[in-house]
């Protein structure tokens, strides 16, 4: 069996800042350190802070007062901020640059009277933070029958905007819907799906073509490891979504020759390099990278973690 290991994969730039900046509060407050929602969509990282100290909420009332908060890579509503202050916790804003990017382009948009189409999945931390923002003036399409189910005339200003870790192809599918149901509506000045996304998506989309089988690592809740899974399946590949090697059966490889292996943007080296060994162990794999576009992308440290990584 021959692997072809994708590259790039795993970790984005969003997500090192964010598991970092847990890390470093961790170290430094010490435990527990409390997280609102699940630091990254990802069980394999969740589990591992959770031996650390970190105790994930989904309430912030679950907080003793004065306690240190970490907000999650996928950031949160100002009602939440709010509450966050009026209990007095100690909060560190480890949201990605680009999802704060999506924030403030709605509220933009907002102020200047737009209608918001914010293209995303319900339910979602990143949609639930973006729509928090200016509840009364966005409304939520998952596809282009949402759009179909639009009723706007003329007079009203409508803007779009797009949940970060989108499949670029179902994002511009929806948008040119909506642009040709609105040809007044307006977009960002530069689209929100994150370069990450857009490079994953890119380097499945190239190298599935010469794989029998797709195994993409990450986490069910795991929105841009789920488009990774479906993009491979729209190239008729077989594609599975696992944490681990732990998901994986050996019936998904009998009689296969060629397995590509990428990972989301917050499934961890540490879950690839094991999945290759159980192959390795099982089928005498051989891997063989294949770079598909280079990434350098780097986000710092939320300021008050910022200050603690400087040596006097």
């Amino acid at each position: 069996m021959k692997i072809i290991l994708a590259a790039p994969r795993g970790f984005c730039a969003g997500v090192n800042m964010a598991v970092q900046s847990l890390d470093l509060a961790l170290k430094h407050f010490g435990p527990p350190i409390y997280v609102y929602h699940e630091i990254v969509h990802n069980q394999h990282v969740v589990h591992t802070f959770e031996g650390k100290g970190a105790v994930f909420v989904n309430l912030l009332e679950e907080i003793p007062s004065d306690s240190t908060v970490l907000f999650s890579a996928h950031g949160v509503s100002p009602e939440i901020r709010r509450i966050a202050k009026e209990r007095r916790l100690n909060a560190i804003d480890a949201t990605c640059p680009l999802v704060t990017k999506v924030h403030l382009e709605a509220i933009k948009f907002a102020k200047e009277n737009y209608t918001i189409v914010l293209i995303g999945h319900e339910g979602h931390d990143e949609v639930i933070g973006t729509m928090g923002e200016a509840p009364e003036a966005i409304v939520l399409v998952e596809n282009t029958e949402d759009v179909e189910a639009l009723q706007f005339t003329s007079e009203t200003k409508l803007a779009f905007l797009t949940q970060t870790t989108l499949s670029v192809d179902d994002a511009n599918r929806i948008i040119q819907r909506l642009k040709k149901r609105f040809p007044w509506i307006v977009g960002p000045p530069k689209e929100d799906i994150c370069y990450a996304t857009q490079n994953r998506q890119e380097a499945v989309k190239i190298l599935c073509q010469r794989a029998d089988v797709v195994i993409v690592l990450g986490s069910q809740n795991s929105s841009n490891s789920q488009r990774l899974r479906e993009l491979a399946q729209e190239f008729d590949r077989p594609a599975y979504l696992a944490d681990g090697p732990q998901d994986l059966k050996e019936e998904f490889f009998q009689g296969v020759e060629t397995v590509l292996i990428t990972a989301g943007a917050s499934a961890p080296e540490l879950v690839v390099q094991n999945t290759i060994k159980w192959l390795k162990d099982r089928f005498n794999a051989t891997v063989e990278e294949q770079e598909v576009r280079k990434e350098e992308v780097y986000f710092p440290l939320p300021k008050v973690l910022r200050a603690l990584t400087i040596k006097p």
